[in-house]
């Protein structure tokens, strides 16, 4: 692994340790300020990089992250527990293949946007070190995301990963930071937390050489992230109900909702947690589940089910990412090994019903209700249990009753006939390609987005004068751009007159009316030629011209037939 994570931060508190004068709270709060100071070093170089060379950087890191994604996975998946190699792969391979493929020709440096004809032209600037909270389901999937999206950026990274992944995550990291260092990054631009602590991620997001938090984890610690004084995107959890309607395609919804519940083991946060069903195709779509392998509790099984998915109020971490045979065996009872997620009735949502949180795991709380509005009302009773913001999922052919979901949901992913968990990524559907969801003000957070580069840059504006606008002290507006005021004292709509620069008689033929070119030569006749235009209407006006003379006054003149200059 590269010095960055056994350097500066790991080495200091080997030393302090044989001292000991360091215990593993202190440990994590150097590490923290080491491996900031090196990435800031870093990213104040990647900075003035160009576009090419950054895209040079990206498709080395992205490239090694592929050929990694099996290791890994398998890494992942034997270090936390959860998950499988399988899907653990996949996810790994979108968070850098098809996250590649989406933001490649993504301009994020110096000049992204520009309009002539408006005046207007945009410059992205790097919002500059990031720390990156990545959590214990997805760990190296989103490590491998948030490192390809910041270097898009021009960013830095300092990662903080759950206890339970410290070492998959890091691997992932260091994967990224050796192909784009290998391509031209420099030294230290991606970092990884070893010493991991709560006190140590603190410390990472307050510090001065922090710019910017992208938090993903639990809702303590995206509170956390929010508390911290510094910029931050963070991410709600996901309690995201399925609704079946009585239109659907049973055997097509079925397929959906088995293939995202066995997809790494429901451990995206917007896979389906509970499944809404119109009550006329109950029985017909539990069969179709059954026949993908779903095992549909007793009554009994769904009770013991329930005692082993909750822990306290939430979720028991001991069932996260878990094969269902596994999770049954634990809740005391049996299914077949090739079992693809467990069914349970559930007569309400909330404290009293476990089965009604969220799991991360392939057991869905299935609740039966009569027409698409009772599924409605039970979809929003639902999220707002714990999923506000997040993802919901409607198995539906009729346009109308799919438009009222989208109408009245409080989520921001309404995904149609997907399955939900590669649905809400940008898998199956042309959402933008994201492992880090946001929730939107539903969930408390400051995007509605799925995150990626766009996110951690600085767009600076640069805005020319309207022409239209530069106040025309010969309208009377003593040259105040404030609009003038009516003899009621009724604020009157401005509209100033554009001002162009006649050249020729033509010009000024079309600039005037009669009356104004009029009075406008009467004054410049009183002026005494002394050469300065009064009226701030010519080419050759200060501050762009030295002197209009007398050739603009003896043109306008001739314009209207009047007399010529003196």
């Amino acid at each position: 692994m590269h010095g960055t994570f056994q350097g500066k931060g790991s080495l200091l508190n080997h030393h302090l340790r044989s001292a000991g004068r360091m215990d593993r709270d202190l440990a994590s709060r150097q590490q923290a300020r080491a491996l900031l100071a090196e990435t800031r070093r870093a990213y104040l170089q990647m900075r003035t990089f160009s576009q090419e060379k950054v895209d040079q950087i990206c498709v080395a890191a992205m490239r090694a992250g592929r050929e990694a994604a099996g290791s890994l996975a398998a890494a992942a998946v034997e270090e936390t527990g959860f998950g499988s190699v399988d899907g653990k792969t996949a996810k790994n391979e979108f968070a850098t293949r098809d996250v590649w493929a989406a933001i490649e020709s993504m301009k994020t440096c110096g000049l992204v946007s520009s309009d002539p004809e408006r005046g207007l032209y945009e410059y992205a600037d790097p919002f500059g070190v990031v720390a990156a909270i990545v959590p214990v389901t997805n760990p190296t999937s989103t490590a491998l995301f948030k490192a390809l999206i910041c270097l898009k950026a021009r960013c830095g990274m300092v990662a903080s990963p759950h206890p339970r992944a410290v070492q998959c995550t890091a691997s992932a990291v260091e994967t990224m930071h050796r192909a784009a260092v290998a391509a031209g990054a420099p030294e230290g631009i991606l970092n990884c937390m070893t010493e991991v602590s709560l006190e140590g991620t603190e410390e990472l997001m307050r510090h001065d050489d922090t710019d910017l938090i992208l938090a993903t984890g639990g809702s303590g610690l995206v509170h956390a992230a929010y508390s911290s004084g510094k910029p931050a995107y963070g991410v709600g959890p996901g309690n995201s109900p399925a609704y079946v309607d009585r239109t659907a395609d049973l055997e097509a919804a079925a397929r959906a909702i088995v293939s995202s519940q066995t997809f790494d083991n429901s451990t995206i946060c917007a896979s389906e947690q509970a499944l809404v069903l119109d009550r006329p195709i109950r029985d017909s779509f539990l069969q179709s589940m059954k026949a993908l392998g779903a095992h549909h509790c007793s009554s009994h099984e769904a009770a013991l089910l329930g005692g082993v998915c909750q822990s306290g109020q939430g979720m028991n971490p001991d069932i996260v990412g878990r094969y269902p045979h596994e999770i049954a065996t634990m809740a005391g009872f049996s299914v077949p090994r090739e079992t693809t997620v467990l069914l349970a009735d559930c007569p309400a949502v909330g404290p009293s019903q476990p089965l009604s949180i969220e799991k991360l795991a392939p057991v869905l709380a299935v609740f039966t209700e009569e027409g698409w509005e009772a599924g409605c009302h039970r979809c929003i009773e639902i999220l707002e249990y714990g999923g506000m913001g997040h993802t919901l999922v409607i198995h539906c052919t009729d346009d109308a009753i799919i438009h009222e979901f989208a109408l009245k949901k409080p989520v921001n992913r309404i995904l149609v006939n997907s399955p939900s968990a590669q649905g809400a990524v940008g898998l199956t559907t042309n959402l933008f390609p994201s492992m880090t969801l946001g929730c939107g003000s539903f969930g408390g957070n400051v995007t509605s987005d799925n995150i990626g580069p766009q996110h951690l840059l600085n767009i600076k504006r640069l805005a020319y004068l309207k022409q239209e606008s530069m106040p025309t002290p010969s309208l009377g507006y003593g040259g105040d751009c404030s609009p003038p005021v009516s003899m009621e004292g009724e604020e009157t709509l401005w509209k100033p007159r554009p001002s162009p620069k006649p050249q020729n008689i033509a010009a000024v033929k079309e600039a005037f009316t009669s009356s104004e070119l009029q009075d406008i030569i009467d004054r410049a006749l009183k002026s005494g030629g002394d050469g300065d235009c009064p009226f701030g209407k010519c080419a050759e006006c200060p501050p762009t011209g030295t002197d209009c003379g007398s050739e603009v006054r003896g043109a306008v003149a001739q314009a209207i037939g009047a007399r010529p200059s003196r």
